[in-house]
């Protein structure tokens, strides 16, 4: 019998019938593409909803949770590259988080409740992208026209427009030079938020820094719940199988290089925003931090050029995340509606592809001016989709491939985390969930103002 570390893992017969895979999750990235595509789905501008997230637990319990989840979900993707690498070698290449569960964990009601966790994932953070986009248009109009006439939703729409255009881009991997660019404007906006959040706080005009939590105790574990989840969510991607479908074969050891990569800059900002931000803050912290540095009354906390700049590096950075967190939705449609043999370009083809993708992101801009919850999506996404897909079926495939022993650290280890979290998933879903309704009698639909 042939080695199994010696079979075809890319079988062409898979590939022929397989628009999805042929014409969206082409594999020919380096391990930076992927440390580029990883970081633009990690650290993004949901990093300033971090002092929002540290309001509901106070610094110590703050820099415990911001700690724990990150070096949790380092390990559970650093597990899942090599669940994703054992089953290439044994000849069966998964390019697709549902294939994959379905594979290891051998049920098929798995299949569909990966697609159904990732389509919430990716339909949460498209229509978050787009609402935030929208919010950045409107505080630079703002401060441009004070007076002006046009609303959020308005904006919103801009955004929608100009998504759909980039929509057209075919591929995962024709992303990788604009993740590139989406890894400098996070670092640069990062590090401008921070130098302004001190401004603010040093200065004479510097906002009382009241660091208490909710006075009632139901009250602070609900917010506790909510702020883990809102961390979860930051540091989920829900897409890392996807991600590694791009890297040319053999995949090998490219993704813990990505990896670092992607969690070298995470260090770099979250922290930096998190504490700069509270500290300024404190339990008045805007679940955009934005928000904070430039309230609605009064002028800016901060030289408005330095957050003008921050607001145009925000903006453009969501539509890179947007981008990304499309491609398992687009991914689906092509597989769908596509004819492989015909031609990624071709007519046949084209239309549909036009079609289904601007029909997909109308519906998030729709979404997004309709029910403009920006924290409160972060919350309920990371509590219902990123928990479940990031820090859960990671450690149970692991353990279902490589089967340690019960008497190993390694074995233990996994299970602790598959219970702590589904835990603090429920926890979290009911408490965000709670959230969103309480937060649903502040607004009117296609409000011009986005709830905390």
């Amino acid at each position: 019998m042939a080695d199994p570390s010696e079979r075809d893992p890319f079988p062409e017969s898979c590939l022929e019938s397989d628009a999805g895979a042929t014409f969206v999750l082409k594999s020919k990235g380096k391990w930076w593409h992927a440390g580029f595509h990883l970081t633009t789905a990690i650290v993004g501008p949901t990093i300033l909803t971090l002092p929002y997230a540290f309001r509901g637990l106070g610094w110590g319990l703050g820099f415990l949770c911001l700690t724990v989840l990150g070096w949790v979900t380092f390990y559970s993707y650093y597990l899942m590259s090599r669940v994703l690498e054992h089953c290439e070698k044994a000849g069966r290449r998964h390019i697709r988080f549902r294939e994959l569960a379905a594979d290891v964990l051998g049920s098929g009601g798995m299949f569909y409740f990966v697609i159904f966790i990732q389509t919430a994932i990716n339909t949460g953070v498209g229509i978050g992208a787009i609402l935030l986009a929208g919010e950045c248009l409107k505080i630079m109009y703002e401060n441009l026209s004070p007076n002006g006439s046009l609303k959020l939703y308005q904006f919103i729409a801009m955004v929608t427009v100009v998504m759909i255009f980039l929509s057209q881009l075919p591929s995962f991997h024709s992303l990788r030079h604009i993740n590139f660019a989406s890894l400098l404007l996070c670092l640069g906006y990062s590090f401008l938020v921070v130098g302004a959040c001190i401004y603010a706080g040093l200065s004479k005009s510097a906002p009382h820094k009241d660091y208490s939590l909710e006075p009632s105790s139901s009250s602070r574990v609900f917010s506790a719940f909510t702020s883990i989840s809102i961390i979860a969510a930051i540091f989920g991607n829900g897409i890392l199988p996807e991600i590694q479908a791009t890297l040319a074969p053999p995949a090998t050891g490219k993704m813990v290089k990505g990896l670092l990569m992607c969690y070298t800059v995470a260090f770099l900002t979250f922290y930096s925003v998190a504490v700069s931000g509270y500290w300024a803050f404190g339990s008045k912290s805007n679940s955009n931090i934005l928000k904070s540095l430039m309230p609605d009354e009064g002028p800016a906390l901060a030289p408005t050029a330095v957050l003008g700049l921050a607001v145009v590096f925000v903006l453009l950075q969501l539509l890179a995340i947007a981008l990304v967190y499309s491609q398992v939705a687009y991914d689906i449609m092509e597989k769908q509606s596509a004819h492989v043999k015909q031609g990624m370009l071709s007519k046949r083809n084209l239309i549909p592809r036009i079609i289904l993708r601007t029909l997909y992101v109308m519906f998030c801009g729709f979404m997004a001016a309709m029910l403009p919850f920006f924290g409160d999506i972060s919350a309920v996404v990371g509590a219902i989709g990123f928990i479940p897909l990031d820090f859960i079926l990671p450690m149970l495939l692991y353990n279902m491939t490589y089967k340690p022993s019960r008497s190993t650290l390694t074995y233990w280890v996994n299970l602790s985390i598959i219970v702590v979290f589904t835990g603090v998933g429920i926890m979290g879903s009911f408490s965000s969930i709670r959230k969103l309704i309480l937060d649903a009698n502040q607004f009117k639909l296609f409000s011009s103002d986005v709830v905390d």
